[in-house]
């Protein structure tokens, strides 16, 4: 497929998700804990959960969870640039942070929580406006009951390669409070 075509593609993609996203708001806290990771990224995709406020903040929207698979989609934009004029290390740790984290995310289970213990990045390639559109695709290569690893890659539509990372994430438990009845609400 062409460049332009790619492009054309992906920019559809992210319009249709975007139709579909809650722009209000965040989501209230431990509301993540109630559901399963997909069921989380579910409700997000559904209007019912705002995605989180990261993404107005970099330029990035998610585009497709799978179990073990997040895709991100973003815009490298000059306000991302470093000294350099280029874009900065931090927006690409940013970008593929979330779509590794959130990979790991979808294999939880409900009342499971994570965090990022180390995320290692490797910029390959300089990234400035000039290339319209990025995906961050992190993929799940190992999860268990406490430790998680993952790894992603961000790329261009031309199929160019600008950054891969990889991260470890802690898995723990997070105490989900049963509904109370009517009579203790007092």
């Amino acid at each position: 497929m062409a460049v332009d075509q790619v492009i054309a593609q992906w920019i559809e993609e992210e319009q249709a998700v975007r139709a579909r996203l809650q722009a209000t708001d965040v989501m209230p806290r431990g509301e993540a804990f109630t559901r399963t990771g997909m069921g989380v990224f579910e409700a997000i995709f559904a209007g019912e959960l705002p995605p989180p406020p990261i993404g107005d903040t970099l330029d990035f929207v998610p585009i497709h969870m799978e179990p073990g698979v997040a895709v991100f989609q973003g815009q490298p934009r000059r306000r991302h640039y470093n000294p350099l004029g280029t874009v900065h290390g931090g927006w690409f740790a940013t970008l593929l942070d979330s779509a590794v984290g959130c990979a790991v995310h979808t294999t939880l289970a409900v009342g499971k929580g994570y965090t990022t213990l180390e995320l290692k990045l490797n910029v390959v390639r300089a990234l400035t406006d000039a290339v319209p559109l990025v995906r961050a695709e992190g993929k799940v290569i190992h999860v268990g009951r406490q430790v998680a690893t993952a790894e992603g890659r961000i790329v261009g539509p031309d199929g160019m390669l600008y950054a891969h990372a990889t991260t470890t994430c802690l898995i723990f438990d997070v105490p989900v409070p049963s509904p109370r009845s009517p009579h203790e609400q007092a």
